[in-house]
């Protein structure tokens, strides 16, 4: 009586786990265990997807490889060419960037940059990650293309060789965009250019978290301060956020990447085409609990005849998709 006992705890955890997938009482636990993952999870927003960054491996997904409007998070990939330049040894955080008649006419989100006017790449990084600054991704295109034309033809490759299959890209900020014009993505491809982007220069994190700043606009009438501040509330209440950046107009609705790490573990979360600010930011809240919830870190040991290599690595028990 003792054994049966103990053998029926035993089959129940494994059931539970998802380790069986047959019919009858398992088939029924993987549908309780799913049912509530959906209870957990009510994702309102048409297309989501959630994702661990050490592997790549998709937690969660609802119409991931939906094309749709990316606004602003298009500047990901923005950033992610201009780390990659700096990488290169193409420019340097200290060179400075001289804003053109284009450039300064951007309208929307802006740090409103004057023809002439010059900042440096560091303060340019910033105006685009903090304030989602139009002006500032066109000026540096522009530095390290010459055009932006000839930048978004880069930002066109590097989303090929990411394998994001579903975006194309017609200019380096999200302004004024639409699917018919060729400038879309889909949830699933902002998370795999926003997983680049952290995994590959966790730096980025020094500029995503930061809430206010300011730059100096030094121009032929003087000196003037404008106030920065940064459109992604998570980084004021969510524990272990390290980005990464938001996106709206008026065609795309509210969009967000959100980037968090706690004990070892990365994720991404994305949201595209929330119906309201507040939802974009509850919903990727949710998501990033979830995977923090269904994934543990720990140190992979690789010894060699020298040394010892530890890597952290990423176990997670399930993953959702919508249905």
């Amino acid at each position: 009586m003792k054994y049966r006992k103990a053998f029926a705890l035993f089959l129940a955890f494994i059931m539970s786990a998802g380790g069986m997938t047959g019919n009858g009482a398992s088939g029924a636990s993987a549908k309780q265990a799913e049912k509530q993952t959906q209870d957990v999870l009510e994702i309102t927003a048409p297309s989501a997807v959630l994702i661990e960054n050490a592997g790549g491996r998709i937690l969660y997904e609802k119409e991931k490889d939906q094309e749709r409007i990316p606004a602003s998070i298009t500047k990901i990939m923005t950033l992610l060419l201009i780390f990659d330049a700096l990488k290169q040894g193409q420019i340097s955080m200290e060179d400075m960037v001289t804003v053109s008649e284009y450039a300064a006419s951007m309208g929307g989100s802006q740090v409103f940059l004057e023809p002439g006017e010059t900042q440096s790449v560091d303060m340019m990084i910033k105006c685009i990650s903090v304030s989602s600054a139009n002006d500032a991704a066109v000026a540096m295109a522009e530095f390290i293309a010459g055009s932006e034309q000839a930048f978004v033809d880069r930002m066109n490759q590097k989303a090929k060789a990411l394998g994001m299959e579903h975006t194309h890209f017609k200019n380096c900020n999200g302004l004024d965009d639409s699917i018919e014009s060729g400038h879309y993505s889909s949830a699933y491809d902002v998370a795999l250019m926003s997983r680049a982007l952290i995994t590959s220069y966790p730096q980025i994190s020094r500029y995503s978290t930061i809430w206010m700043d300011e730059i100096t606009h030094s121009t032929k009438k003087g000196d003037t301060q404008f106030g920065l501040t940064n459109t992604n509330k998570l980084i004021r209440t969510y524990r272990g956020i390290t980005g990464l950046k938001t996106g709206s107009t008026s065609k795309a609705k509210y969009c967000l990447s959100a980037t968090a790490s706690r004990a070892g573990v990365s994720l991404t979360a994305v949201v595209m085409a929330a119906p309201e600010p507040k939802v974009r930011f509850a919903e990727a809240a949710s998501l990033l609990d979830y995977g923090f919830a269904n994934c543990t870190g720990y140190l992979d040991q690789t010894s060699t005849l020298s040394f010892r290599i530890f890597r952290w690595k990423t176990v997670c028990r399930r993953w959702r998709r919508h249905m």
